[in-house]
């Protein structure tokens, strides 16, 4: 199974307060042991909000709001995508991991939808343009 792992943000991620280079060393350590073990197919680090923006949709109105937004606790600061075999799995990679902030931080953990997971509505027809899609991505990734 395929998760998302999200690295919730603080105000000091939302500051634009930068690691310092013993936090990179000890996350790019752990990111060595999820590569080694198979476990990690992508992950970054995000900017703050202030650099991003949100797009509201309501039927076929848009509205656009530019960052900073305020609930620091409903954003995030980075991710990882880790293929495991269950969450526990997750869980018990995600324990592992160096505290992402100085002082308190958090870790959200979110399973990805798989095709089988929408049934009938994923029709054959939309299933061969879903990987002709991932195969364009591929070839695009190793350009």
């Amino acid at each position: 199974m395929r998760v998302i792992v999200f690295v919730k943000a603080t105000r000091n991620s939302e500051a634009g307060e930068m690691p310092k280079e013993e936090m990179l060393a000890a996350m790019m350590n752990y990111n060595e042991e999820l590569v080694k073990a198979g476990i990690m197919l992508a992950g970054e680090g995000l900017h703050p909000s202030s650099r991003g923006a949100r797009i509201h949709f309501d039927g076929a109105s848009r509205t656009v709001t530019d960052g900073p937004f305020a609930e620091t606790k409903e954003l995030v600061a980075g991710f990882w995508i880790w293929n495991v075999a269950s969450m526990e799995e997750a869980i018990e990679w995600a324990k592992k991991c160096p505290n992402p902030m100085p002082g308190p931080s958090d870790l959200e953990i979110r399973p990805i939808f798989e095709a089988e997971d929408f049934g009938a509505e994923f029709t054959p027809e939309l299933r061969e343009q879903e990987e002709r899609l991932r195969q364009q991505v591929a070839g695009s990734a190793d350009a």
